[in-house]
């Protein structure tokens, strides 16, 4: 889908039980692309099966604009928002109707737990996608022809797909950068007070529990107090005295569930918070070092560079060159989406 003079138009087929979130986050960042702009840059309707009054994950009804058999036909995409939790619940006929949607050249996507529904029609087969971290296991195991990854969202050809709530808006706010430029992203971005724009590359935080299980407490009360001692980390030894275990202990639950050494894990996170520093705030690379238990600048820089492939000073460069100039914003020209 590219930028042009026609405003693109999005369906959102909204699901019993569907996330407000993950909904609301990329309606209002489409708004927000027109508002910026003082154009009809995007337009968009809500469209529901077999009745119009559908219930959000909060209990809070929409009342949708069409039902299937009545949705426009000039749609540039659909994106199916789906229920929290995922529901598995068999419904032939609409699984039908998106696939003769796809058949058309309409893109579809999903959002939260879309997804599912998608890969149930074959429609995710051979492409990259994500879902919900919790539902991540299920998809991989019942749909081995669909490209399952971790990240925030996904984005494959004409397939969209992204995890839920917020990073709706930022899978929003990219396609928004493939249409019309990063920099109305950035502007958009700006407006919501969001400090960065995720990109397709960013990991879902997946819990710690929701990856090993519950029967390993103690390996997650260890990394609770890495988690917990970042600016002055704690030695393997003292973590494993904390914890009440000894130390080849420790080293075996790592390895074991994990497949990494405890030193190399707490490392891992000391550094993606230093990531997360350098593309967040305006602290000098000096003090996130420190913040993140490094004693000196060389130091800091020649381990990042080591993980990350990059110095620090490079991380910041690219991330503050990604932030073109914002667009300016005519507030007479403010103007809501249409159907």
């Amino acid at each position: 889908m590219r930028a042009s003079k026609k405003p693109l138009k999005y369906g959102f087929l909204l699901l019993p039980n569907y996330s407000m979130l993950g909904f609301s986050s990329a309606i209002e960042t489409l708004h927000m692309a027109n508002w910026t702009t003082g154009k009809e840059l995007y337009s968009f309707c809500t469209i529901s099966y077999e009745k119009h009054e559908i219930p959000s994950s909060t209990g809070v009804t929409t009342v949708t604009d069409y039902l299937t058999g009545d949705a426009p036909t000039d749609l540039d995409a659909i994106f199916v928002c789906g229920a929290s939790p995922v529901s598995k619940n068999e419904n032939k006929t609409l699984e039908n109707w998106i696939k003769k949607q796809a058949k058309r050249n309409v893109g579809v996507g999903g959002v939260c737990t879309g997804s599912y529904l998608l890969a149930k029609t074959g429609l995710l087969d051979g492409y990259r996608a994500t879902i919900h971290w919790w539902s991540i296991a299920n998809l991989r195991d019942e749909f081995p022809q669909t490209i399952v990854s971790n990240h925030l969202f996904e984005v494959d050809r004409d397939r969209y797909t992204c995890s839920g709530g917020t990073a709706a808006m930022d899978m929003m706010l990219f396609l928004i950068g493939k249409q019309h430029g990063m920099s109305l992203a950035s502007s958009i971005s700006e407006q919501f007070v969001c400090e960065r724009i995720r990109t397709h590359e960013d990991p879902q935080r997946i819990p710690l529990q929701a990856r090993i299980g519950t029967g390993q407490p103690k390996l997650v009360e260890a990394v609770q107090l890495m988690e917990a001692n970042i600016q002055e980390p704690l030695s393997s030894d003292d973590i494993a005295y904390h914890v009440g275990i000894s130390r080849r202990h420790l080293e075996r639950l790592f390895k074991s569930n994990l497949d990494i050494v405890p030193s190399r894990y707490y490392l891992k996170l000391r550094l993606q918070h230093a990531k997360q520093l350098l593309v967040q705030t305006d602290k000098s690379i000096t003090e996130v070092g420190v913040a993140c238990g490094f004693g000196s600048a060389p130091h800091f820089s020649t381990t990042y560079k080591g993980f990350f492939g990059m110095t620090p000073r490079d991380e910041r460069n690219k991330t503050y060159n990604k932030n073109t100039i914002p667009v300016q914003v005519d507030r007479n020209k403010r103007q809501l989406w249409k159907k």
